[in-house]
């Protein structure tokens, strides 16, 4: 199923982002695609990149009927990132713009990593075209007692190690990439830095979720040593009638290791949410 590039500019209050004016429009380039047709599901890649969930997308968008919309966060990919938009707030504030503007209703939102904080912070904005929230080894909270890995200190093989169940399926040799791809890969990693910081969490976080109304599943690769299981256990004991499923055979990106358990999973949350 081929999926089709679309770029719409959605104009933001700069209020979202960091360290400047409240009340300033600021025009966003939003790329994305789509597949299918259907349900309405919102898919966000995490710091690995859209095409970390681009075979999900496809496997999602043939099991529905479903239409799959799957946007690439504004810098990443070799994307444009306006300077005002700087935080995952910010980006569940465009993305949250982008379901208006498409008229999506009943829209079912899935993030991996850093994808699922962001998906956390359109659940906080309470939009009523969201009906629920999939949370898939989500970055963002802050545990002292299980702390996320440091990304941004580690080598390639060190990430894979802690990323998979399976890691050596998964390596990545930098080295042979061509130009293009180590480019974007210093991109997407500067934009990265820029929405997470480097610790990869807000100390807030775990205090806002008990105010999330719609339903949420978190999802969790048992295997996952970049965001611990603890930090699912965490989300979901905060969020009111939330549930942690674990995948046994994943790590951290069970949409690539076990993509079909993880389909499974979000089939049967969304058939209880159409049961609602």
């Amino acid at each position: 199923m081929t999926a089709t590039p679309t770029t719409r500019t959605l104009t933001v209050d700069a209020a979202v982002g960091v360290g400047v004016g409240v009340g300033v429009g600021v025009p966003v380039p939003v790329t994305f695609t789509e597949r299918g047709a259907g349900r309405p599901f919102l898919l966000l890649h995490g710091g690995a990149g859209p095409q970390s969930v681009e075979n999900f997308a496809a496997l999602l968008a043939e099991a529905g009927p479903a239409r799959v919309i799957v946007p690439v966060h504004p810098g990443f990919g070799g994307t444009p990132r306006p300077e005002q938009l700087a935080s995952m707030t910010a980006l569940a504030s465009v993305y949250g713009q982008l379901i208006d503007d498409l008229d999506l209703a009943g829209v079912t939102v899935i993030g991996n990593s850093i994808g699922g904080w962001i998906a956390a912070e359109i659940a906080l904005l309470a939009n009523p075209r969201v009906s629920g929230v999939v949370l898939v080894d989500a970055a963002g909270l802050q545990l002292d007692a299980d702390p996320v890995a440091d990304f941004f200190a580690l080598t390639m093989d060190q990430v894979a190690d802690l990323s998979y169940y399976r890691p050596d399926d998964f390596r990545i040799d930098v080295a042979s990439l061509p130009d293009q791809a180590k480019a974007a890969m210093a991109g997407n990693r500067a934009a990265l830095a820029v929405y997470g910081g480097t610790a990869m969490a807000d100390p807030g976080l775990l205090g806002r979720l008990p105010a999330i109304t719609v339903p949420v599943l978190a999802v969790w690769g048992a295997a996952d040593r970049m965001i611990p299981p603890a930090h699912g256990r965490a989300y979901a004991a905060a969020i009111p009638g939330a549930r942690l499923r674990l995948i046994t055979e994943a790590g951290h990106l069970p949409q690539l290791e076990a993509p079909g358990e993880l389909l499974q999973m979000i089939t049967e949350f969304t058939g209880t949410l159409a049961a609602r």
